[in-house]
């Protein structure tokens, strides 16, 4: 019973359209429906600061209500919320114009998501020139578990770093769609442009594909595909964990 009350309470914390629970005075409640409100939206700006950034605090926190009353907490970790973010924004009817700020979204999500990732040692270029050329295609790799790829139409990886002060606002006048690859091999989160082919790569060795196999897929989707330029990329970010047996 005593579950069930909790669950009534915490359901009407964060639903606006919820009377407050038997016996709680409505004024009262309402002052800390508010509070976890507020906070939740705090998190999310936190979470996603060029989101807000793109969009001006007063639009970001009144989005982030409205995620807030439609997606309660599930986890008491709170890192954890806002996975579902970019997906809510993706259908936000008032961002609709921004039709780049999902995907802007789901490169901060991988951010964080990096960042809280396990700790692992990334191999080093020498680690893969010690294995025998005839043996390079057919080699498998453990994946740095903070490293995911963003993938996008539109260029995020130049539109985040200017709204997170890594580079100076400018118009962008080449507006070319650019694939994001999150990595933290050591204490940093590095957030990396791919080169061409290099997002298709990196999910087939992802998926447990072979190198070999992995390039021939990538050089097939992707005319500019160049694998010693990606491998010297995704070497400098940490990406491979271990060759496997």
């Amino acid at each position: 019973m005593w579950a069930t009350v909790q669950g009534r309470f915490a359901t009407a914390l964060t639903d606006q359209r919820t009377a407050p629970p038997y016996g709680v005075r409505s004024e009262r409640f309402d002052v800390h429906r508010n509070n976890v409100a507020s906070g939740l939206a705090r998190a999310l700006a936190l979470r996603f600061p060029a989101t807000e950034r793109i969009v001006g605090e007063e639009f970001f926190a009144a989005m982030a209500r409205e995620f807030v009353s439609r997606h309660p907490p599930a986890s008491p970790v709170l890192l954890e919320y806002g996975g579902g973010f970019a997906e809510f924004v993706e259908n936000f009817e008032p961002a609709s114009e921004l039709f780049y700020l999902p995907d802007v979204v789901r490169l901060e999500d991988a951010r964080v998501r990096a960042y809280h990732a396990a700790d692992a040692r990334p191999l080093s270029p020498r680690d893969l020139a010690d294995v025998p050329r005839e043996r390079l295609a057919d080699l498998t790799f453990d994946i740095h578990p903070s490293v995911s790829v963003v993938r996008s139409k539109h260029p995020i990886v130049t539109i985040w770093s200017m709204n997170v002060g890594e580079t100076e606002l400018a118009p962008i006048d080449d507006w070319v769609g650019e694939d994001a690859l999150a990595a933290r091999p050591e204490s940093r989160v590095d957030i990396r442009r791919l080169p061409p082919g290099g997002a298709i790569f990196v999910e087939r060795l992802l998926g447990g594909a072979e190198l070999g196999l992995a390039a021939q897929t990538a050089a097939r989707e992707t005319r500019d595909f160049d694998l010693a330029v990606v491998l010297a990329e995704i070497l400098a970010a940490g990406v491979l964990a271990a060759i496997r047996d």
